[in-house]
C-alpha cells in the first residue's frame, strides 16, 4: 500500500511522527502529548455523539424511521 492511497489516519500519523522527529522533541514528551490528545479527542467524540443524539442526527447504521408511523 503506498502512502497515497492509505487511509487518512495512516496519512496523519505519518505526518506527526515526521514533525515529532524533525523537532526532535523527546520520546517522553511526545507520550505524555498523545495521552493529553487522546482524552480531549475522546471527550469531543462523546460531546459529537451525544449531540447527535439530542439533535436527532442519524448515525452509521442506523435504521430508517418507519413509513407507517403515524399512518
Amino acid at each position: 500500500m503506498s502512502l497515497a492511497t492509505a487511509p487518512i489516519e495512516i496519512k496523519l500519523a505519518v505526518d506527526i511522527i515526521q514533525w515529532l522527529e524533525e523537532n526532535q522533541i523527546p520520546a517522553a514528551q511526545v507520550l505524555s502529548a498523545l495521552a493529553l490528545v487522546k482524552r480531549d479527542y475522546e471527550r469531543k467524540l462523546l460531546a459529537e455523539q451525544t449531540s447527535d443524539q439530542t439533535h436527532g442526527c442519524p448515525k452509521p447504521g442506523d435504521k430508517p424511521p418507519s413509513q407507517t408511523k403515524g399512518a
